[in-house]
């Protein structure tokens, strides 16, 4: 039998099956403030994290995860429909929330589970949930007719072999990003990270990284090796830039990035060969 909501306004869903947890993407706090009251009131909905940044929420992604994802539209740096094909391969499933509607075609070509127009009421919300619940219920159901456990797509991640190729010149290349291709100059790099199945450039001078949908491996396998390392499964420096080593981290201005052991050998050896010390020391 349905629940009733407490305000005696609205039906809440019959959620009978499995708990579903999710995080909310919006780069507007009252936005994400009104999903968050949805969600907390809604039973069968367990809310993660809110992130007011789709690149915020990757992170999270590579720690922890979320069936649901109630994602905004336009953001800054990677905007929803964006963010959706960069995760198209893990478990979670999007509902997107938007003011506008002329993404609505191409948000059904990232597969999401629903398009909630904004302002969104409880009654359309609620519609949404209902739909991702019964997703999550038959995606369960026939994964245990398959004796498949639908619950570890997230885990078999892995990097492509057949990521899209990248432009070369002889000192710089181009990258997809948002629907541009960009030239990034070689000596205008500082380091480059990756997580999953797409990579952030930090350039020299510019304050937003450039993103582009690509494993970090293919960036390893074109840069010239003897100004770019690996130092990290996810990050790549230009050690040209490096303007410090501390505390088992590379420093860049205000950003550091880690160094992972099997490294550390090939760091000391550069800075070592590097180094100038008196003759007493």
């Amino acid at each position: 039998m349905p629940m009733q909501d407490t305000s005696g306004t609205q039906t809440l869903p019959d959620m009978k099956g499995r708990n579903l947890t999710c995080i909310i993407i919006d780069d507007e706090p009252l936005a994400v403030k009104l999903l968050q009251s949805y969600v907390e009131k809604t039973p069968g909905l367990t809310l993660k994290a809110t992130h007011n940044s789709a690149l915020q929420a990757l992170d999270f992604l590579t720690h922890d995860d979320a069936d649901l994802i109630f994602c905004d539209i336009q953001m800054p740096d990677l905007n929803g429909l964006q963010f959706a094909r960069i995760i198209g391969h893990m478990k979670s499933r999007i509902i997107f929330t938007t003011a506008y509607d002329q993404y609505a075609v191409e948000s059904w070509d990232t597969n999401a589970l629903y398009y909630l127009l904004k302002p969104i009421d409880y009654s359309n919300f609620i519609k949404a949930v209902s739909k991702a619940q019964q997703w999550f219920e038959l995606t369960h159901q026939a994964g245990q007719l398959a004796g498949t456990n639908t619950q570890d797509t997230a885990d078999n991640f892995k990097e492509e072999e057949d990521t899209p190729p990248v432009a070369i010149l002889e000192d710089s290349f181009f990258v997809k990003s948002d629907y541009r291709l960009v030239r990034i100059k070689l000596n205008k790099i500082l380091f480059i990270e990756g997580l999953r199945d797409y990579v952030r450039i930090h350039i020299e001078g510019r304050q937003t990284a450039i993103v582009s949908l690509m494993a970090i491996r293919h960036l390893e396998n074109i840069l010239p090796q003897r100004q770019f390392l690996r130092v990290h499964r996810s990050y790549i420096v230009n050690l040209d830039k490096i303007e410090a080593y501390e505390r088992g981290q590379l420093v860049f201005g205000e950003k550091r990035v880690p160094i992972s052991d099997a490294n550390k050998e090939t760091l000391q050896k550069y800075f070592s060969e590097r180094t100038i010390q008196s003759k007493g020391a």
